[in-house]
């Protein structure tokens, strides 16, 4: 098993920054695909980022060019630094991580984008 845990999330105006980090409970250097997703009011849960563990990179096109996700092996943490930030990037942000064919979730964090 995996247990993810989401953190720097928080309130921030439009045009501001925000970075999140996800902890995981293991090793991450053996997880290959992980990544942020967020689901707003109303929505369904959305990718926004996908890191493999070569360092390959997927963003959804609405965040691209402001959004950068990284990972560090040696900490078994994921970031996704977001810059730019405008009121639609309000939504509660996830970490995911596949592992073993399991895909396994962190309890989510808010980000609100005050216009």
């Amino acid at each position: 098993q995996v247990q993810l845990v989401e953190s720097g999330g928080g309130l921030v105006q439009t045009g501001g920054s925000l970075s999140l980090s996800c902890t995981a409970s293991r090793s991450i250097s053996s997880i290959n695909n992980m990544g942020w997703h967020r689901q707003a009011p109303g929505n369904g849960r959305e990718l926004v980022a996908l890191i493999a563990s070569g360092g390959p990179t997927t963003y959804a096109d609405s965040v691209k060019g402001r959004f950068t996700i990284s990972r560090d092996n040696a900490k078994n943490t994921v970031y996704l630094q977001m810059n730019s930030l405008k009121p639609e990037d309000t939504a509660v942000y996830y970490c995911s991580a596949r592992y073993i064919r399991v895909d396994y979730w962190g309890q989510g964090t808010q980000v609100t984008v005050s216009s």
